[in-house]
């Protein structure tokens, strides 16, 4: 469950816990410093982070500003670049066409409820796939059911085989 700021609660034993985000600084030179891991990281680090669900917050190092939305919107943008789109064109233009309109302040709880529905149903779609196919991914389901059907062609392959020796004439000359 998401608090005021957005952040997200952990469940812990049934009760909430308020996990503190990890403080990542901006540096003017652009380098992003993990106070946690005593470490510089990038963005891929922090892309990484996100999808592990550990929760941020990035803070400009000299005025100790909240610069989360950018460096998470630097993170879209890049990914986006690297040729791993997911926003369509058309989308994106809608999306600007909705800042400054009187509109704008239904949009972001609109998208926020949206992913999360979106979540839950890619959540439930897995589960449902997992015991469908006893496997965790769609690619797995696929590999599974290649290796048993070639199982299976070989069983009959082998089976073929050997009624087509013990037909043949001379079945046992050449063993």
């Amino acid at each position: 469950m998401a608090d005021a700021n957005g952040q997200q609660a952990e469940d812990v034993g049934g009760a909430q816990a308020q996990v503190d985000p990890v403080i990542i600084k901006k540096y003017a030179n652009r380098r992003l410093y993990n106070t946690a891991a005593s470490s510089y990281v990038t963005l891929d680090h922090l892309s990484e982070m996100v999808r592990e669900g550990t929760d941020f917050i990035v803070l400009d190092a000299k005025t100790g500003d909240d610069i989360t939305r950018s460096v998470l919107t630097q993170i879209i943008f890049e990914q986006e670049s690297k040729g791993q789109s997911m926003l369509p064109v058309a989308f994106l233009r809608k999306l600007i066409r909705f800042y400054g309109d009187q509109m704008q302040g239904f949009l972001p709880p609109y998208l926020e409820m949206s992913m999360d529905s979106f979540s839950k149903g890619q959540e439930q779609m897995r589960e449902q796939f997992s015991r469908t196919f006893g496997a965790s991914t769609p690619l797995a389901a696929f590999e599974e059911q290649a290796q048993r059907n070639m199982a299976m062609f070989q069983q009959a392959r082998n089976a073929r085989g050997d009624a087509w020796r013990s037909s043949a004439p001379n079945a046992g000359r050449y063993r």
